[in-house]
């Protein structure tokens, strides 16, 4: 008997095709020359794979290095808003405390919802709540 486990893929592909462009740009002074060169190395082979299971990311010299993490693995989601919100830049905070990065994500905010949905729904670690500083804290009862 053989449990078959289906796997949707919600995006597979490369980093956002404007950071590359935007970088490129950038290259024709000379202090964004190392920003293009940057740019150009995550074109060739950086890969995402995000699936309704796990996310895996494929990079480094040649795509050789490649990390895959399953939701329950995944303690918070951060993000930042890339080219005037065009793509962004997500960090996985792990459960060991260490952290993968994902650089250009395009379509990052949806990317974000779906994760943080896939890590509620698999019974991972708790989606964070909005930050409300010292505020939060209970009065004291007289």
């Amino acid at each position: 008997m053989t449990i078959e486990v289906t796997e949707t893929t919600f995006y597979e592909g490369g980093p956002a095709r404007g950071d590359l462009l935007f970088n490129l740009l950038f290259g024709l002074t000379l202090i964004g020359i190392p920003f293009a060169v940057g740019a150009i190395v995550r074109a060739l082979w950086l890969r995402f794979r995000i699936t309704s299971r796990r996310i895996s990311v494929s990079g480094g010299w040649l795509g050789r290095d490649r990390t895959q993490v399953v939701y329950s693995q995944v303690r918070e989601v951060r993000s930042v808003p890339r080219g005037f919100g065009a793509w962004g830049d997500m960090v996985l905070v792990l459960s060991d405390g260490a952290k993968l990065e994902m650089r250009s994500m395009p379509r990052f905010r949806e990317t974000e919802a779906y994760i943080l949905e896939q890590m509620a729904r698999r019974g991972g670690a708790k989606a964070p709540t909005e930050n409300k500083g010292f505020a939060d804290s209970q009065p004291a009862s007289a």
